[in-house]
């Protein structure tokens, strides 16, 4: 049986799918090429142009492509990625994707924003998956195995409920923790809800701010039982 928690009301619904990246813009690419104004421009063949496209291994170009899959009903496909993926990659591309869930767009449309820094060209949705360690020290909010939603369009500490404390994803050691987060003058705060896990103190560098270490925050939570 699955249970499934949401940090956010409304209906989210989800389910697993494999899938592969699809590079929608070749084409376009192609046709920039082909309007060339040479009349036989280098690599012209009898039997028709040869494009530049046309000698790079599709696989490889697929490999490196940062376009979702479209998606052409009432889900949206959201990327499962891993933990450096998330912190790192403003654009994911296909080599780093695990496997795609799909969240219903209405749900993932009425979800605020709260950006700081430039964050506007990085995609806003991926999941990632907790292990044992962050599962159990986040208990019973998360469990280990636990998928979370992580919207990377919220990397503010101000709460998105009055009264009740974010739960993100952070930025430590070119990976993420999932923790409650406080300031600290120039240091983080990172509580875990099991008491029974240390609080851990992260000094920010120089020049940075939390929203540079703030990944963005769990807006979803699913548990597989």
């Amino acid at each position: 049986m699955n249970v499934c928690t949401a940090a956010d009301e409304g209906n989210a619904y989800k389910y697993w799918s494999m899938g592969s990246g699809r590079v929608s813009a070749i084409p376009d690419a192609r046709r920039a090429i082909a309007r060339s104004t040479d009349p036989q421009p280098l690599g012209y063949a009898a039997s028709g142009p040869t494009y530049v496209l046309d000698l790079l291994d599709p696989a490889e170009i697929n490999k490196r492509a940062s376009i979702q899959p479209p998606s052409g009903d009432e889900f949206e496909n959201v990327l499962v990625v891993n933990g450096a993926t998330a912190s790192k990659q403003a654009l994911v591309m296909s080599m780093n994707v695990k496997e795609m869930m799909k969240f219903k767009k209405t749900f993932l449309r009425k979800l605020r924003t709260e950006t700081e820094g430039d964050r506007d060209d990085w995609e806003r949705f991926v999941v990632i998956k907790v292990d044992a360690r962050e599962g159990m020290s986040m208990y019973p909010r998360l469990l280990p195995g636990a998928t979370v939603l992580i919207d990377r369009h919220y990397n503010s500490l101000k709460p998105y409920r009055k009264g009740e404390s974010n739960m993100y994803a952070v930025s430590k050691n070119g990976s993420c923790t999932v923790k409650y987060v406080e300031l600290a003058g120039r240091h983080l705060v990172l509580r875990p809800h099991n008491h029974a896990y240390p609080v851990e103190v992260m000094a920010m560098e120089e020049g940075k701010s939390a929203a540079d270490y703030l990944i963005g925050r769990i807006c979803y939570v699913g548990i597989e039982t």
